[in-house]
This record gives structure tokens, sequence and C-alpha cells, in this order.
């Protein structure tokens, strides 16, 4: 849970409204009409184990999910990868990791340790919690990570669609999130921030709404696209009925404007258990996506499913209508 923790401190901190509560929606400046509701169904942790790709592959195929992003540092990228080289279309961008969290089943900086000692730990693998990095890591070393990681994808021929940040680390220090900032400005690739109305951030944080609205205008300024809000109710660990449950209420109540909704979608096999204790609740996930009730209510409510590349296109265009 301290996932959502990270996520709701740096927004107090950091974020603002881009826009006003009585002015348009990121939405509507991004070319929807007034009162959409554009959703991105994302998918966290692909790259992850051969499960997570195999749960993330299926509910992109077969489901609802939009999106996903990569664990650049793990052990079966390559899988995912290879799946990339065959469905180009695919949404996918990068999980900037910065920890390891796991027990057992760890994973070390892509940088290497001589490059970022700040980052490992005495097991020679990235922190285990997002404190420790915030108070072990220097920025540059954060920044070094980063770029090191966006390389290994341009190298294995991704081209990723958008940056996020696993256990919302990126958002624990101002420094870690200004190199997040920079770095995704100066290489033109839309990062995860909510800027305008924080339905559900502001709800978990009610104190941060008018906090920081600049820094989602220098990003829009820089011809990125910026998002509405972020529904981390993904990380909550319930049963696979309330799973959906969640889900639905989230599509029926969810307010115009662009909103991501994460998920860890994960099909698991005997061995996720030697990973991770949180295999229930992933494959609760992908049973959501995949659920019938699920798209239906989509259909019915009318909303419109989306990906960070649209929202990086029609931000294109609006730059160069001519595009």
């Amino acid at each position: 849970m301290h996932n959502v923790i990270t996520l709701v401190f740096v927004c107090s901190v950091l974020l603002a409204p881009l826009a006003a509560a009585d002015g348009p929606t990121c939405a509507e400046r991004l070319g929807w009409p007034a009162g959409s509701r554009v959703v991105i169904f994302h998918v966290d942790d692909s790259g992850m184990c051969h499960d997570a790709n195999v749960g993330t592959i299926e509910a992109i195929e077969k489901g609802v999910a939009t999106s996903t992003s990569i664990m650049m540092p793990c052990a079966w990228v390559p899988e995912f990868a290879h799946y990339l080289e065959e469905h180009p279309d695919t949404d996918a961008g990068i999980h900037l990791t910065l920890t390891s969290e796991w027990k057992s089943y760890r994973w070390g900086p892509v940088a290497g340790k001589p490059a970022v000692p700040g980052l490992v730990d005495e097991e020679g693998c990235l922190w285990h919690d997002v404190p420790q990095v915030m108070f072990k890591a220097t920025p540059d070393e954060v920044e070094t990570e980063i770029r090191a990681q966006i390389d290994r994808a341009l190298s294995m021929g991704i081209q990723p669609t958008h940056l996020d940040s696993h256990m919302g680390t990126l958002f624990a220090s101002f420094p870690f999130f200004q190199r997040y900032v920079k770095v995704g400005i100066e290489k033109n690739i839309p990062i995860l921030m909510p800027g305008g109305h924080m339905q559900y951030i502001a709800a978990e944080a009610p104190f941060m709404i008018d906090t920081a609205r600049k820094q989602g205008e220098e990003l829009w300024a820089a011809g990125l696209p910026v998002i509405d809000d972020i529904h981390t109710g993904g990380y909550d660990e319930v049963g696979s009925k309330d799973k959906k449950s969640n889900i639905i209420r989230f599509l029926k109540n969810v307010r115009p404007g662009i909103t991501e909704f994460i998920v860890h979608c994960t099909r698991t096999s005997e061995t996720f258990q030697h990973i991770s204790s949180s295999g229930p609740n992933r494959l609760a996930e992908l049973e959501a996506m995949l659920d019938p009730d699920v798209k239906a209510v989509i259909e019915e409510e009318g909303i419109i499913l989306t990906t960070w590349r649209e929202l990086k296109q029609r931000r294109d265009r609006i730059k160069d209508p001519e595009q």
C-alpha cells in the first residue's frame, strides 16, 4: 500500500489543477467534445515476470485494458519486447523502476552499480522501498538510471509512448520529480501526471488542490499532454467480485476529462507465489478487465477508451494543425 501513500504524497506537494474547475478539461484541450469521459485502463509491471506478461497481453487483447508500462530492469523484459515487435500498435511505456521490493525475486539497476551506487543495496539490487531510495540516492543517480532504462528500451526497439514511476518513487521528492519532468520534456515523451480536476486524487488528499498548477502548464507548454486524474483503486486488495464492482462504480461516477485507472494484471502460475503474495489481487484485476459486464458498462456510459499514444498524437496536432 505504500504505492498509494507515495502517490498521494507527491500529488499533495507537487500537483495542481491544469484546468480550473469551471474551465476546459484536459480532454477538451486535446480535442474531445465537452463532457467527454475518457479513460486509460493502464496495466503496470509488464516485463516483471512471465506471468505478468501473459496477464498484460490478455488484458489488452481480450479485455478493456488500453495501455501498459514495462519494468526495464527485470528479467522478462525481452519476452515482452518480442511481443511488441509483433504487435507494434500496443501502447507501451516505461515503468521507471528504482526499487526492487520482493524478498527473493529481485533486480539491479540498468546503469550498473558503479554508475549509481546510491541506488544499490547490500545484495546488489535496487532498494526494497521508497524511503530507502529517498535517503540513499542522489538526484544525479536517479537521472542516470532513468536515462539508462530509456536507452535500454530504445536499444531493444521499444518506442515508449509514456513514462511513469514504479511505486511512485519519482514522486517521493521534488528533486527526483524534477529529473523525471526534465527527461520527459527533453525526450518528448509524455509523463504520468494528473493536472486537471483530480476527482479521485483530491478525495484522498483534499489539501493538494491549489498547489503547483504551473507544473502542469510547463508540461503542456513543452508540447506534452496532461491528464485530469488518476484512480489508484487498482491497488486495493479485494476479491474478484469487489474488484469488478469497484471498476463499474468508477465508470459510472468518473467525471468528464481524462482519467487513468491503474491495474496490475497477472495470469498467476504456481511460481508466482514465490515472488509475491499479491497474486490473488493481480488475478482479480485481470478477471475484471476481461469481464463482459465491465465492457457493457463502458458502452452504456459512453466512456471513451484511449491510450497515451493517442494523447500525444492529439497534442502534436494542436501544435501543428496540418498533421
